[in-house]
């Protein structure tokens, strides 16, 4: 059975992300606005992996066996 390790994994990649695009940015009239839309992608890629991930790992109906005669 797979664990949600790798979830804590991606998240810790998507902060360094986010923190090395926070500190790249060049100084301009738009700073802000290409921080927030930085970290808001990776919040937004990050969350939509997860979900997807989880959904796997954990599943909320159990796969069903066909009988075949």
């Amino acid at each position: 059975m797979s664990s949600s390790l790798p979830a804590v994994y991606v998240l810790v990649l998507a902060i360094l992300a986010g923190s090395g695009g926070w500190v790249a940015t060049p100084k301009g009239p738009n700073q802000t606005l290409v921080r927030t839309s930085i970290l808001l992608t990776l919040a937004c890629c990050y969350l939509m992996w997860m979900v997807t991930y989880l959904a796997q790992v954990h599943p909320l109906e159990r796969p069903r066996l066909s009988v075949v005669e």
